[in-house]
């Protein structure tokens, strides 16, 4: 067994030196400052530019409801639900790629697939880089752009729309401008992105080789694996599988009803097209701030489950307080709410994909898992669209209703995983008579997966 104590850390090495295993022991060399600039430079070169990816992209497919306020509905003669089937129609097929595309990232290039979707290739990307204990935090501060998106492309909104143009309207400016930033930003991550650590154009050869190293102890059993579909869809009969996709399909509906009618929301109090699209900001920067703590918070102590609970208690009850009080009458209250309701509907979409990635040591197998659960939760984004109805403005109750459900459907089964884990391992020290926790046996040695005696889940 390789545990922490059998690893010997070394300051520096040659620079061919690679992971070694000592005759006798499963014990490895740490070359602990190639890892270091590793990480540096992963997050110098990798994360920034993904970000600003995820930043363009969800600033462009949420801006539908900044152009909203701004008459879009009356000039293209949407009558009805119109709206809210515009909206649904686009998480179809949003959700229904995520799985084939993952599957695509993992058998050609994530450079090229990344271009083109998204948030599971991105999560499936990081695990390829980051070890399990820094994976929440680089989600988080990936998905904080997506929130700052939200926050500035109200910003955004208010300038565009202040323009004054015979034929092209506030809101066509805002498609125009924001559509341009998304394709450009595309073609760049195009040709700056690259595979997979091993071969990253930014790396020396000492830093390749700690790149693998670290995986090995923290992340997969093996890395540079080739696409087996056997293997990407072997833990789909696990009976857990199917409690992963009630968590992943119920958690995102919170996440939808604050990105795609928060403008919608904020308009409830009764302010002017300037005003209501001015007054997301706040909101979405106070959930930014708490999105990143929370992870920050879920690496620094290992533990995912009730990070992940707390957050959607915290949406729980901004919601709730939205559908009880009468919004009109109650404006500094409902605007609480609303910061409420972004400060936690924002972190699970982090914390659950690195907490199932965590409990997951084949890169074919998270590539599947990652593409289907992120393709579910879009999918989700169907019940919060279909339920924006427009007979039930102003209040929008059983909208928020149906939210509210779905967060207590995913507290519950988050709660249940989370306690069968912590009892499993528990059971499993019993059983061979030591304590392990999930980080002191590096992943190389879990080549079986759960069957591993070894085994424990990152809770």
């Amino acid at each position: 067994m390789g545990t922490e104590a059998d690893i010997e850390k070394v300051p520096s090495a040659s620079a061919s030196a690679r992971p070694e295993e000592t005759k006798g022991t499963s014990s490895v060399y740490v070359d602990v400052e190639a890892e270091r600039s590793f990480v540096r430079k992963v997050d110098f070169y990798v994360l920034p530019l993904l970000c600003l990816m995820y930043f363009f992209d969800c600033m462009d497919r949420s801006n539908l409801a900044n152009a909203k306020t701004d008459g879009l509905e009356v000039d293209i003669n949407l009558q009805g639900n119109d709206y809210s089937l515009l909206i649904l129609l686009f998480y179809i097929p949003f959700g229904l790629f995520d799985l084939p595309w993952n599957l695509l990232i993992k058998r050609y290039s994530a450079r090229i697939m990344l271009s083109f979707s998204f948030f599971a290739g991105s999560t499936f990307y990081f695990t390829l880089f980051y070890t399990r204990n820094e994976m929440g935090f680089r989600l988080a501060i990936l998905q904080s752009f997506a929130v700052l998106a939200s926050a500035f492309s109200g910003l955004i909104s208010f300038g565009l729309f202040q323009i004054n143009h015979p034929t092209v309207k506030g809101w066509q400016w805002l498609f125009i401008v924001e559509g341009s930033m998304t394709l450009i930003i595309g073609v760049i991550g195009f040709w700056w992105l690259p595979d997979r650590a091993q071969s990253a154009w930014f790396l020396n050869e000492r830093e390749r080789a700690a790149a693998s190293a670290r995986l090995l102890r923290d992340t997969s059993a093996e890395v540079e694996t080739k696409l087996e579909l056997k293997a990407a869809f072997k833990t789909w009969s696990d009976w857990k599988f199917p409690v992963w996709a009630v968590i992943t399909f119920t958690y995102p509906v919170a996440y939808a009803t604050a990105m795609n009618f928060f403008p919608i929301i904020v308009a409830r109090l009764g302010y002017s097209v300037i005003k209501t699209n001015l007054w997301t900001v706040a909101p979405n920067l106070v959930g930014a701030v708490v999105l990143l703590a929370v992870a920050k918070s879920s690496d620094y102590f290992r533990e995912r489950s009730m990070h992940i609970i707390l957050s959607l208690l915290i949406s729980l009850v901004g919601m709730l307080i939205l559908a009880a009080i009468n919004v009109g009458n109650n404006k500094g209250v409902a605007y609480f709410a609303c910061f409420l309701l972004a400060s936690g509907a924002y972190i699970p979409t982090c914390l659950v994909h690195a907490w199932h990635n965590n409990n997951n040591t084949d890169e074919n197998s998270r590539a599947a898992n990652t593409g289907f659960f992120v393709g579910l939760g879009n999918i989700a984004g169907v019940l919060s669209a279909a339920t924006f109805r427009t007979e039930y403005a102003p209040r929008y109750v059983p909208t928020l209703v149906a939210t509210c459900a779905c967060n207590g459907v995913c507290i519950l089964a988050t709660a249940f995983l989370g306690f069968w884990m912590r009892a499993e391992n528990r059971r499993r020290d019993k059983a061979q008579g030591r304590r392990i926790v999930a980080g002191q046996v590096e992943t190389r040695m879990l080549g079986e997966g759960e069957g591993s005696p070894e085994w424990r889940y990152f809770l």
